[in-house]
């Protein structure tokens, strides 16, 4: 078998059902199977069911669909995917295993019952197909005996993490058995197609990142205690600080639930060989009180922190009552970490004592839990969405001062780590010809990565941009494509970056380049056009300038959509604005999988400047085209919810669905593979003989449409859901949707649009109301609701 085109889950719990839900992202046909149910529900008597019915024997399956469609989060990515499955129970459907590639366990973590079933799944599997435990702990090589020699060679342990959409961490867990040609192929196909992070883990107790996580977040509660510090002070100096999660440690906790974390440190219980890890692995009694008293965390809306109509409170563990919060913004520490630790007061030597046994603990276990330091750091990063592993965030506190200091306080150094000094290697990580390395056993070893995986930079590195300023670099990534880095400061695109993208489509023009990708390795895409600087010049009341800048960017987009060569976007994470925009005018779309786009502008009381509207509104037409005025109505009506109601895609599959992309745009599901897609979309463009779009008309909906649209609004107003100030930004939406005062079905220019909406743009930037929504947004971050 060297091919997955099919899957099965077995348990329909959460996280069985949240896996079903990944391979349904990824286009693989599953199947979900459960348990038949011992007992009708009150329901299922009402409707004259009995246990000989489909409905009941499915009941388990029938309800994880129904799960998938509600949860928020949502584990699908579209609804659509949902064709793929097929649901059934482990008593009517078990043949159904004959057909699929792959096999998940994902039942109740007991090692005898899993067992059982593996017998039956042995029974019915086809030779050669992969079966695997989802596990957060049990050994797997415990639950292959007295299986046959095949299954035994095609079976491992992989832990999924919850919530398998978003979380990106997979550990495969081999056994003795394991034929290295399944685990390859599980762990080529789990980065490829499902999008993970896959790290390879011994079979001992919590594998790696569930080990290192619970003893760093048990050691950060004892120290608390110690330190006699409150849960939000704690939170304040163990979340970015330390290259960790605003959520750091108590709101961590608190959304994993402390029954969830009770259970991985009960996995730990007989299985420990170091006296200082089975002292660390005793519960605290704080969480022992909060598990009697059901203070699990956000599922039962109490933890440690507990949120009320008057706002988010903390517990105090003194008293078991909720406080107001102690920790101010004026407390948070605003120096590097490094020198913070050095202080002489209470938080430091906190911070320091949470710290540093951790990064020992994870240095005794890094031979054990997994062969190489690097892979640990992955498994953490990628498991907890920690910035830094352990091993990174001891080369930011420097290795060598943190040992001495250690060996001042009389810590255990693991001997590998004193011969690893001893003999002049005195960082783990080290950049050597412009290719990050990490220490291992005596020697740095490049970072491991496909063969034609693209790093910006790591190509910076050995090859200086061709062009570049504060917002953007133009940089070969060979075989004739460049690519263009967006890097402004919070991904917002101004001047520089408009300037960027005219000089890189003149070079790749004037000279023999196949084409151009524009993307990044920043946190997000872009977050839109550079609303601090729109909103001073609109303060300034300097229409003139803002009429240019307007201009320039609609051009700007112009000559992407334009361009000679082919132009590829490589959008990411947040998407917006402008963002989107850069989305709509390219050749073609190579879209991150978790994708979230959206024009956005109605939020600050604008509507989209960059051509975002016309070419939103041609994306919907060319899927469907039609002159017919119901069509059009219809057509212009779904554009225009989309944009006033500022509706963002939740995935790339949802933005093909409401129009960002088009179905000849590509979806990547790792984003570490993005840029890679990205390059061989522009190559494949290329060497079809790549023809710009020629210009055309568009047909509108005119009057009939603005007509109709503005019903539209008086409605939304008189329920409440707009204010009067929204239906002025709706109106001005209207008028360049339909093309304005023109008769329905009529041919307009692409230019005559986008005077329009320049003009609506203008319109609105100088009125008081948008430029209030444009301040609050950038002091708050968050949208200012209309009154």
């Amino acid at each position: 078998m060297k091919e997955i085109k099919s899957a099965a889950v077995i348990g329909s719990g959460v996280m069985g059902a949240a896996i079903a839900a990944q391979f349904l992202n990824a286009g693989i046909s599953t199947v979900l199977l459960d348990i038949v149910p011992n007992q009708l529900t009150e329901e299922e008597k009402q409707k004259g069911l009995t246990k000989k019915d489909k409905m009941v024997r499915n009941r388990y399956g029938l309800l994880a669909i129904e799960k998938m469609k509600t949860d928020s989060p949502s584990p699908l990515t579209s609804f659509h995917n949902l064709s793929l499955l097929t649901i059934g129970n482990l008593e009517d459907d078990l043949s159904l295993l004959k057909e699929v590639d792959w096999i998940v366990e994902a039942i109740i973590e007991d090692v005898q019952i899993k067992k059982e079933l593996f017998k039956k799944v042995d029974q019915y599997r086809k030779k050669e197909s992969i079966v695997s435990s989802n596990t957060s702990g049990i050994s797997i090589n415990k639950m292959k005996e007295t299986l046959s020699a095949d299954f035994q060679a095609h079976f491992l342990g992989t832990h999924f993490f919850n919530p398998p959409r978003y979380i990106k961490l997979m550990e495969i867990i081999p056994t003795e058995e394991t034929d290295p040609v399944v685990v390859k192929i599980i762990s080529d196909f789990a980065e490829e197609t499902l999008g993970k992070v896959v790290v390879k883990a011994s079979d001992t107790p919590n594998f790696i990142a569930n080990r290192i996580g619970s003893y760093a977040f048990l050691n950060i509660v004892k120290e608390m205690m110690k330190a006699d510090l409150t849960i939000d002070e704690v939170d304040q100096l163990t979340g970015p600080l330390i290259g960790r999660p605003k959520s750091a440690t108590f709101q961590t906790l608190d959304m994993v639930g402390l029954d969830t974390f009770y259970q991985v440190i009960q996995n730990m219980q007989g299985k420990m060989k170091l006296a200082e890890e089975i002292e660390m692995y005793q519960i605290p009694a704080l969480l022992e009180a909060m598990l009697k008293k059901k203070m699990l965390g956000r599922k039962v809306g109490k933890g440690f922190y507990s949120k009320t109509e008057k706002g988010l409170k903390v517990l105090d563990y003194h008293t078991f009552t909720y406080k107001d919060l102690t920790a101010t913004k004026e407390n948070v520490v605003k120096k590097p970490l490094s020198s913070f630790l050095q202080e002489k007061n209470k938080k430091a030597f906190f911070l320091w004592n949470g710290i540093a046994p951790f990064l020992l603990y994870s240095a005794k276990m890094a031979g054990e839990i997994t062969d190489s330091i690097y892979e640990l750091d992955q498994a953490v990063q990628s498991g907890f969405n920690w910035k830094n592993g352990p091993f990174r965030l001891w080369d930011k506190l420097s290795l060598k001062n943190t040992i001495e200091r250690m060996e001042e306080e009389l810590m255990d150094i693991p001997l590998w780590i004193k011969e690893m000094i001893d003999h002049g290697f005195d960082q783990f990580y080290k950049e050597i010809n412009g290719v990050e390395h990490y220490y291992h056993k005596g020697q740095y070893l490049p970072i491991p990565k496909s063969m034609d995986q693209i790093s910006i930079r790591e190509s910076k590195k050995q090859r200086d941009p061709l062009l570049s300023n504060d917002g953007a670099s133009l940089i070969e990534i060979g075989d004739g494509v460049l690519l263009l880095e967006l890097h402004s400061r919070n991904m917002s695109i101004g001047v520089d970056i408009l300037t960027m993208i005219e000089q890189s489509i003149a070079l790749i023009e004037a000279q023999e380049f196949k084409g151009l990708i524009i993307g990044s390795e920043k946190k997000s895409f872009s977050l839109g056009a550079n609303l601090a600087l729109m909103l001073l010049e609109a303060q300034n009341e300097d229409t003139v300038e803002i009429e240019l800048a307007v201009r320039r960017f609609q051009q700007a987009m112009k000559r992407i959509k334009y361009c000679k060569k082919p132009v590829v976007a490589a959008p990411y994470q947040k998407t917006l604005g402008g963002g989107a925009e850069i989305c709509l005018a390219a050749s073609k779309v190579q879209a991150s999988l978790e994708t979230y786009i959206g024009l956005v502008e109605t939020g600050v009381g604008l509507i989209p400047g960059g051509g975002g509207t016309t070419e939103l509104y041609c994306n919907k037409w060319r899927k469907k085209p039609s002159s017919s005025t119901e069509d059009l109505l219809k057509l212009t009506g779904e554009v225009f919810q989309t944009i006033l109601t500022a509706k963002v895609a939740t995935s790339a599959a949802h933005a093909k669905e409401i129009g960002f992309f088009t179905e000849m745009d590509g979806i990547t599901n790792n984003e570490r593979f993005i840029l890679r897609d990205a390059k061989k979309a522009v190559l494949q463009l290329a060497n079809e003989n790549y023809l710009p779009p020629k210009k055309e008309k568009i047909v509108v909906s005119g009057r009939n449409g603005y007509q109709f649209l503005m019903k539209e609004i008086v409605k939304l107003q008189k329920i409440g859901f707009i204010s009067e100030y929204d239906a002025f930004i709706a109106s001005n939406l209207a008028t360049v949707l339909t093309g304005g005062d023109v008769d329905c079905g009529a041919l307009v220019e692409e230019d005559y649009l986008l005077d329009l909406e320049r003009e609506a743009f203008i319109r609105l930037i100088r009125k008081q109301e948008t430029q209030q929504r444009m301040l609050h947004l950038l002091q708050t971050g968050k949208p200012l609701t209309a009154k």
